[in-house]
């Protein structure tokens, strides 16, 4: 854990959090001086304007392409149920961002001033020069970034008892547990397979530490459901275990894979952390500002499942006896789990209808502007290019989404 010191460099904004609540960061780099204005400019600039993902996309467009027909990939001996299921669920799509980051990061390959035009071999070591790696291994990348990513969703849902995703029925909803639960092993299988195909020990190495904090964190908020005790600080660690660890996984390994320098590769790590919690944040913001129509599942999910997120952590604070809150909360889940949900679904409403006219949502949001702050921070080294230019604005892309 850094310093109190060091906390108070991370953001300028006023919703600053209690030292101790932050999750553990790096310290912020010196300050770049004009490369750092320019690219806090740029992204000061997108969050005026709606960004259309599909457009910061374009630079990537034939790579991702790539990376969903190679995820539609089935064995022929694979058993045909599993098959048609895998292959149904890839074929809902999603946004696609964690294989999107990590194709653009590597784009940045081009706009970095001090690149050594080398790549790395397995072992690490570089010595061919960089036009030579073969897309193949980016592609197989932002393959297994992406497949890791559904496997853990088609786990949650059975953990969750989720039916619906995205408005569309979820593997859960016509399997059984059983079925699903090794639906996803064979997705977590497919994922491991795409690394090994980078050739590249470090980042298979990557992937494999992400795979472990990934399951620590899953264990963590299944232990912490209903347990209004615990701090920001829980909720921290949880949204970097559960989300920023991919997307931090995603940035570092196609770092590695185009033989970055090793402070170029240390900022992308950075910058996939940085996004990742910020996405998970306004995600959490959504999940009371939303509708059921725009998140494909109900408003205030978080809350009937007994996961604390950072707005109702804040709503918390906010209250002179936060107990009277949580007490009435726990007491409608008992009532829900002996028949009677009703209550619980009204519990819940009325609850996220006064996070909604709270200060909370607000603070949350600057805690997600901060962390965007320091991912701009992160891609002031490299010089302009389309890539550079569409990760600023998929940070702004971030925080004005509504779904």
């Amino acid at each position: 854990m850094v310093d109190q010191v060091q906390f108070e460099q991370f953001t300028d904004t006023e919703a600053k959090p209690l030292a101790q609540d932050r999750p553990p960061m790096t310290p912020r780099p010196v300050d770049l001086g004009a490369r750092d204005e320019i690219a806090h400019e740029s992204f000061r600039r997108a969050l005026l304007t709606p960004q259309d993902a599909s457009v910061l996309l374009a630079p990537v467009r034939g790579g991702l392409e790539q990376v969903e027909e190679k995820m539609k990939s089935v064995d022929a001996d694979v058993f045909a149920p599993l098959a048609n299921a895998f292959l149904e669920l890839i074929g809902q799509g999603g946004k696609r961002l964690r294989p999107a980051l990590a194709l653009l990061a590597a784009g940045l390959q081009d706009a970095n001033p001090e690149h050594n035009n080398s790549r790395p071999n397995v072992d690490g070591t570089q010595t061919a020069p960089v036009e030579n790696l073969n897309a193949h291994t980016l592609i197989a990348l932002a393959a297994a970034v992406e497949m890791l990513h559904t496997a853990t969703l088609v786990h949650d849902d059975v953990i969750d008892g989720a039916l619906l995703r995205r408005d569309a029925p979820t593997l859960n909803a016509s399997w059984s547990a059983g079925a699903t639960v090794l639906a996803g092993d064979y997705m977590f299988a497919r994922s491991a397979q795409f690394a090994a195909e980078t050739d590249n020990v470090r980042v298979i190495t990557i992937f494999s530490d992400t795979l472990r904090v990934i399951v620590d964190g899953e264990m963590r908020q299944l232990s912490d459901r209903n347990d209004f005790r615990q701090d920001r600080q829980a909720y921290y660690q949880r949204i970097y275990a559960k989300t920023a660890s991919l997307y931090s996984a995603a940035t570092e390994a196609a770092a590695v894979l185009v033989g970055l320098s090793p402070d170029r590769v240390q900022a992308l790590k950075s910058f996939g952390y940085q996004f990742g919690m910020a996405f998970q944040i306004v995600d959490d913001i959504l999940d009371f500002v939303g509708t059921d129509a725009t998140l494909g599942k109900p408003v205030g999910s978080d809350l009937r499942q007994g996961t604390l997120t950072l707005p109702f952590l804040y709503y918390l604070r906010e209250l002179p006896q936060p107990q009277k809150v949580v007490s009435r909360l726990l007491q409608a889940r008992e009532r829900a789990d002996a028949g009677d949900p009703g209550i619980l679904s009204a519990t819940v409403q009325e609850i996220v209808q006064a996070v909604r006219a709270s200060g909370a949502i607000e603070a949350a949001h600057q805690e997600a502007l901060g962390f965007l702050d320091h991912a701009v921070h992160d891609l002031a080294p490299f010089n302009d290019n389309l890539c550079q230019r569409s990760l600023l604005g998929l940070c702004a892309f971030v925080v004005q989404r509504s779904s």
